[in-house]
């Protein structure tokens, strides 16, 4: 096998595979097929990217159609968003097509699957027609309406789709296999009644036919060669190949269904009905949201098609199901923006520095480089004066020995300007830092090329003239969720996992070369991360999104909640090792100091879950989530709790044994809880061991008595 067979993915190999055998090159056809229930989000790029990078590849069309079958959800936004997200992403579809182009046709063979006795009117109840289809390890049973002729059935479908019956009183099925395996294959629905107005067709119809039925067919009609969908379609294939052997003529191409393990993306969701959830519920302003997964508010963000399609390209085309790190989104972003992105000066929050000794009224324009990672990205002018602002944090009044920013008696440079430093500072009633007097060394310009210049110092710092500086409204922008997975944890709701801060509205100071940017412009501001403007940025008021970090704020997060958790496991150990009360005490404080500060909830659950294990340490640990981290006990599963306890309860250690005892006493269990474990409560009464200490005894007959 050559280099470029080798990285083919699958989806190409059996493209590959099929020219090979003879289908005719000409003849393949691509298409994307989204429903217009929702805007797409970044789970649909991948989709996107494959269909329209096969069509490149292969120099194939690509029709774009919409599967517009259900009124009920459908809207004319929603193809427009849709269209507009694909050209923005830089695809182009060879036909715009619908499944409501197809409604007349879709009648017709259904009408033609009756008459060869293929498919038949149910008129039972959805909940009725549940219990019929069986189970998946139980078969169906026929419904009462299976064997109605066909004139019974002819008649009552055109009067469905006259409108003359009210919805859910009928649907029509296929007459496929009450006992099949695939339980889909067991009579499944074909079209259901529906009086709502349709986007396109208006009030045309009274029936609209079920996605099962019409997608196939659809593909067969526009001689789509090769279907690609996601992983949850594949017990749909047998299905989608028996819709077709109905209608098919061996003159035609006939489509072949394939599917891909979809994007699962961590720190998001990606159902469509969860993400209507957030717009409908006001959680989110809109669709477009910048802290949304759609690709309307990726774009809003400042992300770039560019970093979008290369993210697709490098998670590439697989099999099976896995999630991928939102870090690597966010890195492909970083990685495009770095190139294209010119570099300027903001201060976020920022501290008034007044030169001493520079001449008042004076103003220099200094150079300042666009962007050093693009050639030829030239140098503007930068307004220079006796008061600026820089950030807050970048000045210390007493620095520790590794601060490389100002503070009082030390010098920085500021960037593309003068080496400063720090004389004294001006508080207010509260102590607080509100100006900083510094002295400029006048022979210090950047790129003179003085010995001045070349002196090395602590840092550089970012800075603006106050007196040309540009107020912005600043969007700081962060990940909706805390949770890594915040749709998968039982008993939970996803909404239980927003991020307080994720977004964060203040008020910034830009240099001057910013007040003529345009809706979208991008700009790195030095030091602090990638902006670009936002949509309701005018003439009179600038606002900028906060489109990504210069790092990964996150990885270091997570890495320090981990190292966290691990660093208070091993001081556990201590804790059974030192010989006082007081000496425990302070050890399990600083351990719930830790353990409260941590907000990652798939960290304290994996935690949590990982040290039920018959060790003390471990056992200390676990009754120690329960005790201080922001867990409730609704969080953990029942079964855990109890294996944990009976650990504890029958531990050697008279520490875990009382710590168990504690958290049964204060947490908030049910009765019936705690009541479980009366038995080996009174064991520990009745046979206390060579390690009980008063205190266990104490908390056991606290324990009894509740």
């Amino acid at each position: 096998m050559s280099t470029e067979e080798k990285s083919l993915h699958f989806i190409e190999q059996i493209i590959e595979d099929s020219l090979a055998s003879g289908f005719p090159k000409d003849k393949l056809r691509f298409r994307f097929p989204p429903e217009p229930n929702g805007y797409l989000h970044i789970g649909h790029a991948k989709s996107i990217c494959l269909n329209f990078g096969l069509g490149l590849k292969y120099n194939a069309p690509v029709n774009l159609r919409f599967d517009d079958t259900n009124p009920a959800k459908e809207e004319q936004e929603y193809v427009d968003a849709i269209k507009e997200d694909l050209q923005w992403l830089g695809f182009n579809w060879a036909e715009e097509r619908y499944a409501s182009d197809y409604f007349q046709q879709l009648y017709d063979w259904a009408i033609l699957m009756i008459k060869k006795g293929k498919a038949y009117v149910d008129s039972q109840s959805s909940e009725d027609m549940a219990t019929q289809k069986g189970t998946p390890t139980q078969p169906g049973v026929d419904g009462p309406y299976r064997n109605r002729s066909v004139e019974e059935n002819l008649t009552l479908f055109e009067a469905m789709k006259k409108g003359d019956f009210p919805e859910g009183s009928h649907v029509l099925r296929a007459k496929i296999d009450m006992s099949s395996t695939n339980m889909l294959m067991r009579d499944p629905l074909m079209y259901r009644v529906l009086h709502r107005h349709h986007h396109r067709t208006g009030n045309d119809w009274k029936i609209y036919p079920m996605y099962d039925f019409a997608h196939g067919q659809s593909d067969y009609i526009e001689q789509i060669s090769h279907s690609i969908c996601t992983l949850e379609f594949v017990m749909h294939r047998e299905l989608y190949n028996w819709f077709l052997d109905q209608i098919y003529d061996d003159k035609k191409v006939r489509p072949n269904q394939y599917e891909f393990a979809r994007l699962n993306l961590n720190y998001t969701v990606m159902s469509k009905r969860k993400l209507l959830q957030l717009v409908k519920e006001n959680i989110v302003n809109g669709w477009d949201d910048p802290r949304m997964p759609t690709i309307s508010g990726l774009r809003r963000r400042g992300y770039t098609a560019n970093s979008i399609r290369k993210f697709c390209d490098i998670i590439g085309v697989a099999k099976r199901e896995n999630i991928i790190d939102v870090s690597l989104l966010e890195f492909c972003l970083r990685e495009d923006l770095n190139k294209t992105a010119p570099r300027v000066m903001a201060v976020l929050d920022p501290v008034k520095v007044i030169i001493t000794n520079y001449p008042v009224g004076q103003e220099e324009l200094l150079d300042a480089e666009n962007n050093q990672e693009e050639e030829g990205a030239g140098f503007r002018k930068v307004p220079f004066s006796k008061e600026l602002y820089i950030e807050r944090e970048d000045f210390l009044e007493v620095a520790p020995a590794k601060f490389f920013r100002l503070s009082l008696g030390n010098e920085v440079r500021l960037k593309n300007a003068y080496i400063i430093k720090a004389e004294k500072i001006i508080k207010d009633s509260e102590g607080n830092c509100i100006e900083i007097h510094v002295t400029y060394d006048t022979d210090s310009l950047s790129g003179s090329g003085s010995e001045a210049a070349k002196r090395k110092v602590a840092g550089t710092l970012h800075w603006v003239s106050i007196q040309h500086a540009v107020e912005a409204e600043v969007r700081l922008y962060d990940r909706l969720f805390i949770d890594e997975a915040p749709d998968s944890h039982k008993e939970k709701d996803f909404l239980d996992f927003m991020n307080s801060k994720s977004l964060q509205i203040i008020k910034g100071f830009v240099e001057p070369s910013l007040s003529s940017a345009k809706s979208g412009d991008k700009f790195q501001f030095q030091r602090l991360g990638y902006f670009n403007v936002d949509k309701d940025s005018t003439a009179e008021k600038l606002v900028f999104n906060k489109t990504v970090g210069l790092k990964d704020a996150w990885e270091e997060k997570g890495k320090k909640e981990e190292n966290s958790i691990n660093n208070a496991l091993k001081e556990i150990n201590k804790y059974f090792k030192v010989g006082t009360r007081e000496e425990r005490i302070v050890i399990r404080k600083a351990i719930g100091e830790t353990l409260s500060g941590i907000a990652n909830y798939s960290l304290l659950q994996n935690s949590f879950k990982k040290n039920i294990n018959n060790n003390k340490t471990s056992l200390l640990f676990a009754q120690f989530i329960l005790k201080y981290s922001s867990l409730k006990s609704a969080d953990f599963e029942k079964e855990d709790l109890t294996k944990l306890y009976l650990m504890s309860l029958r531990s050697e250690s008279t520490f875990v044994r009382s710590r168990a005892l504690l958290n049964l006493l204060n947490l908030e269990y049910e009765s019936d809880f705690v009541n479980s474990f009366a038995a080996e409560i009174l064991k520990l009464k009745s046979n206390p061991t060579k390690t009980t200490t008063e205190r266990e005894s104490e908390f056991i007959e606290q324990v009894l008595n509740k």
